[in-house]
């Protein structure tokens, strides 16, 4: 999927200047045709408990924080466990984060719904990354 653009991104972060920073460096590259954005796990899981009688609604990718109150990225990862196999099997989990704790990473990425980690900020060479993994 070299040059195809992913049709639906959701940006899961509860700070606003890094959600600006992610959607721009994705509208700048291309690299999707809708981006949506939400400041807490818990809006997002909400969303997608919505969207899941609605399968063309779901996002392809979803770039997760790690750190955020209440439902973190663990939390959400959790929830997501739960959702029906439509959801899971479209929505594909990129963590993007500022941690750099190993252990929070590698406990992370043994989740086989996570595609990949990614360090804050996005960038174009970062998406490139994430698009050896659609």
């Amino acid at each position: 999927m070299p040059d195809q653009k992913v049709e639906r991104v959701l940006l899961v972060d509860d700070n606003d200047t890094d959600n600006f920073i992610s959607k721009r460096i994705i509208e700048i590259a291309g690299f999707a045709e809708n981006i949506e954005v939400e400041n807490s796990g818990k809006a997002a899981l909400d969303r997608l408990h919505e969207e899941a009688n609605t399968p063309d609604l779901l996002p392809n990718i979803i770039f997760l924080d790690i750190n955020m109150p209440i439902v973190d990225g663990f939390v959400f990862l959790y929830e997501f466990e739960k959702y029906p196999d439509v959801v899971k099997e479209k929505c594909k989990i990129v963590i993007l984060s500022s941690s750099d704790n190993e252990r929070d990473i590698d406990q992370i990425m043994s989740n086989d719904k996570v595609i990949t980690f990614i360090t804050k900020p996005l960038t174009s060479q970062s998406l490139e990354k994430v698009k050896e993994f659609l």
